[in-house]
């Protein structure tokens, strides 16, 4: 195939999201919707792309940097139609030898082998080819009006005739050119249509009239459906987990609901693992193989070493590294902390800034208190080192190897290695005193009945 220039347009304002947030940067699985679009161009090989994006579009654009530093970026100042947009790439379309394809930003669900529809036919030796879908209903799209596999035109809804409307087959979201005729005819735009804009789809039938070769491909309707409202939004997260489930479950992974699991755009799972109800994945999750993540968890940002077993109810977040076989029970939060093979934490703990060596267990209700209103310590704990059962450990501490720590107890200071630190008030029994305590509460209770 020859070298692809894909250009993709974002400079539509989305006002029917209604929302603060740019249309293309809501998320799905995850990722901004333009982040999908981005990332399937580069799937199909683009070596260079372009992304154009309106006046007040700069989050937009720090987005899409952060995702992928070679984007190029261009602004249409004017909102004056798709024609009018992909004309504003122009700096790279021009020196560019090869395929351009131009695609509209908002289509979370487009994968890298949609390109193939359409880019397949220019290597076959058309001129043009546009990527269409047959929808359950075409209301608002362009058709097709084809002659056999030929491409006559593309038919904005507005304009269409009924005859025209009554097309099933429609314009779906990726247009292709050989370069050199796209430079040709993107000039060639007027604005002769109901909305007074700069069609790009009018390309089709001005290559026509300048004897090209224009064909079209299909694609699954799904895989090419936008978003344009909070509806479509959730249609489309609903598919994207319909997809991502499907590949695990291929993958050797059991999900025990799996209508219940939800995954991020970059969830990587091992073989053999098994993953039970309720349970929600974030971005940057990596697990390996043979672990077991149990209900009502959810986890971003996070290594999990193989063997290892999660929950129920555990939160796994910020930048945790988790080694292998190592046991989180339920209630137990863990942030930025690395956990060492085989350690345990039970139930009812936060572990936050911390690193724990291995084989170590931790008792109950135990706290890294790593937050002093300002500033966040770190906390150090050894190898085989027991932490007993409600412990408060205030950093900067460091527990060495082989240690115990009391239950019940507030660690301020460091701790050797072999040692047994206790810190909690020495018990004290007063004989007789219980009667006397319950005889002074009833009173009060009688008193507020009065």
């Amino acid at each position: 195939m020859a070298e692809l220039l894909s250009i993709i347009l974002a400079a539509g304002e989305g006002t029917r999201m209604k929302s603060a947030l740019p249309k293309v940067l809501h998320p799905v699985g995850g990722l901004p919707i333009i982040g999908h679009v981005v990332r399937a161009a580069r799937e199909a090989g683009s070596s260079k792309i372009a992304v154009v994006t309106g006046p007040k579009h700069d989050t937009i654009r720090t987005a899409i940097t952060a995702l992928d530093g070679d984007v190029v970026h261009f602004e249409q100042s004017v909102a004056r139609g798709t024609g009018h947009a992909a004309a504003q790439a122009r700096d790279l379309f021009d020196g560019h030898d090869g395929y351009i394809a131009v695609v509209y930003g908002d289509h979370p669900l487009l994968r890298g082998g949609n390109f193939s529809a359409v880019l397949d036919r220019l290597d076959a030796g058309l001129d043009v080819a546009i990527l269409g879908f047959e929808p359950k209903d075409p209301t608002g799209y362009g058709r097709f009006i084809t002659d056999g596999e030929h491409l006559l035109a593309i038919r904005e809804h507005k304009d269409a005739s009924e005859d025209e409307r009554a097309i099933g087959l429609c314009n779906a979201c990726i247009l292709a050119f050989r370069a050199e005729v796209f430079r040709d005819l993107i000039d060639r735009i007027d604005t002769n249509n109901a909305q007074g804009e700069y069609y790009l789809t009018d390309l089709v039938g001005l290559a026509n009239k300048a004897g090209k070769k224009v064909g079209f491909g299909v694609a699954p309707e799904n895989d090419v459906m936008g978003v344009n409202d909070r509806s479509q939004l959730a249609r489309a997260e609903a598919l994207f987990q319909e997809v991502r489930r499907e590949d695990v479950l291929k993958a050797g992974v059991t999900l025990r609901d799996p209508s219940s699991v939800w995954f991020s755009w970059d969830t990587e799972i091992g073989r053999d693992v098994t993953i039970f109800p309720n349970v929600v994945f974030g971005p940057g999750v990596k697990i390996g193989d043979n672990v077991e993540i149990r209900a009502f968890c959810d986890i971003e940002d996070a290594v999990i070493g193989e063997g290892s077993s999660i929950g129920p109810f555990a939160r796994i977040r910020g930048g945790a590294e988790l080694g292998p076989d190592v046991h989180l029970g339920n209630f137990v939060e863990v942030k930025k902390s690395k956990i060492g093979a085989g350690t345990k934490a039970g139930h009812l703990s936060y572990l936050g800034d911390a690193e724990i060596g291995t084989k170590t267990n931790i008792g109950a209700g135990t706290i890294t208190c790593n937050y002093d209103g300002v500033n966040k310590d770190k906390t150090i704990i050894g190898d085989n080192v027991f932490i007993g059962s409600n412990a408060s450990l205030v950093a900067p501490l460091t527990i060495g190897n082989g240690a115990y720590t009391a239950s019940g107890s507030v660690i301020t200071e460091d701790v050797p290695a072999d040692a047994l630190a206790v810190g909690r008030a020495r018990q004290e029994n007063k004989p007789g005193y219980a009667p006397k305590l319950k005889e002074r509460a009833l009173a009060k209770k009688a008193a507020k009945g009065k």
